[in-house]
Formats: structure tokens, C-alpha cells, sequence
């Protein structure tokens, strides 16, 4: 939903709202930035998802087969998004975290077609080089939103509460 939101906002107009923080500090002053439907939560959720994908893949990286992919993942979890989940999402995932398959079948997933496990390894760090910068980004622009005013920074709350920059790093 606020994914959606995001483009429709982008698409009202592309040149007053051509960067996230643009439309962030927008729902920071008129208030909205901590409605459920909001870009800012949108975006607060899609980075927590982004901290916690390199979470598991630089477990998976740097793990020598001595735990199994729910172990990873729960690990991974811990970290980057169980600080945020309620009680009915923490149980939904110990939940989930039983459905997770063995890590030789994820790793057979994630492997191209003739790729050993060293280039799955090379193109995971590659990935995390990738969106580190980007995550940095994103939780900075999403601190500096919050912390514009005083009032502002009472609205958007949740920014301060729940992001944890460099958490995992």
C-alpha cells in the first residue's frame, strides 16, 4: 500500500517529488508520516526488509555450513527486525521459522546455473557492498526527517524509535 503510494505521489508530481526525501519531509509536515498508509512507513518497512535480507546473506557468507538456514534466519531476525514486531508478529515468524527448507536447497536456489559456492559467496558480498550506501541513505534521510523540529520530531516518532542505524553493520 504505501509502496503504491510513493509512486502515485511521484507521479502527481515527478519534479517536486523526486526523491524519497522529498516525500518524507512532506508527510513530516503535514503530519501523516506515522499513518499506517504513509510513504515514510513505506519506506521505514522496505529498509528494515533491505537490513535484514544482508543480515541473512552475510550470515549465509560468512557461515561454514555449521548452522542450519533456520538458524541464519532467526539470527538474521534478531537483528534487524524482531526489535520492531509486535508479539503477534514475533510468534508468526518462530512460526514461519519452521517452514524455512534446508540451507543445501536455498543455497541450489540461489546458485546459477555451473556456479560453485564461492561465486555465490562473491556475488552476495557484492550485493551487500551494493546496498549498504543506500540503506545508509535511507536511514539518515529518514533521522534527519524526524529531527527537523522539535514538533515535527514528536510526530514522526517512530523514526527515532525504531530505526537503528547500522544495527547489523
Amino acid at each position: 500500500m504505501g509502496l503504491k503510494r510513493l509512486q502515485e505521489l511521484y507521479l502527481m508530481d515527478p519534479a517536486k517529488y523526486s526523491t524519497l526525501t522529498e516525500i518524507v519531509e512532506k508527510e513530516v509536515k503535514e503530519g501523516t508520516a506515522r499513518k499506517v498508509d504513509s510513504c515514510a512507513r513505506a519506506v521505514l518497512w522496505l529498509a528494515r526488509s533491505m537490513d535484514f535480507t544482508i543480515a541473512l546473506l552475510q550470515r549465509l557468507e560468512e557461515d561454514t555450513d555449521e548452522q542450519s538456514l533456520a538458524q541464519l534466519v532467526e539470527a538474521a531476525y534478531e537483528v534487524s527486525l524482531k526489535p520492531w514486531h509486535g508479539w503477534i508478529s514475533s510468534a508468526a515468524c518462530k512460526i514461519a521459522l519452521k517452514l524455512i527448507p534446508e540451507r543445501k536447497i536455498f543455497t541450489s536456489l540461489l546458485l546459477g546455473m555451473d556456479q560453485d559456492c564461492s561465486a555465490l559467496k562473491d556475488e552476495i558480498e557484492k550485493l551487500a557492498l551494493l546496498l549498504r550506501p543506500l540503506l545508509d541513505d535511507i536511514h539518515s534521510m529518514m533521522v534527519g526527517a524526524a529531527s527537523d523540529s522539535i514538533s515535527r520530531l514528536q510526530k514522526f516518532c517512530l523514526v527515532l524509535n525504531m530505526i537503528r542505524v547500522n544495527a547489523w553493520y
